[in-house]
C-alpha cells in the first residue's frame, strides 16, 4: 500500500522539529502552542527534548491526507491569524526540517 493508496482509518502525521537558539526553546514552544490554537490546528501537540539535540522543540499534528495537509499550508499562507502568531519566530532557532509520516 502506498501512501497515496491508504486504508480511510489511516493519517498522516506531520512533525515539525526545529533546533531553538540557546535560551530560547520554552519561547519558541510557547509561540507554537499559541499559534496552533489561533489556526484551530486539529490534534496538535508541542514538544520539547529529554533526550537528543538540545533546545529542540516539535510541533505535531494530524492531517487526513497529503492533499489534507497541501490544502492545510495554502490556508495557513493567507491566515492573518496565524502570520500574526508566528511574527519573530525565525528568531528563536537555528535550524528546522519537516517530517511526514503514515499511521500503520
Amino acid at each position: 500500500m502506498t501512501l497515496f493508496q491508504r486504508k480511510e482509518a489511516d493519517m498522516i502525521i506531520v512533525r515539525n522539529i526545529f533546533i531553538a537558539k540557546p535560551g530560547q526553546a520554552s519561547k519558541l514552544a510557547a509561540q507554537f502552542k499559541s499559534a496552533a490554537t489561533a489556526a484551530k490546528m486539529p490534534k496538535f501537540r508541542v514538544l520539547t527534548d529529554l533526550t537528543g539535540d538540545f533546545n529542540r522543540v516539535v510541533l505535531e499534528y494530524e492531517v487526513d491526507s497529503i492533499v489534507g495537509f497541501e490544502a492545510q499550508l495554502k490556508e495557513y499562507a493567507t491566515n492573518e491569524t496565524l502570520k500574526n502568531a508566528m511574527k519573530g519566530y525565525t528568531d528563536l532557532y537555528l535550524t528546522g526540517c519537516r517530517e511526514l509520516l503514515q499511521t500503520a
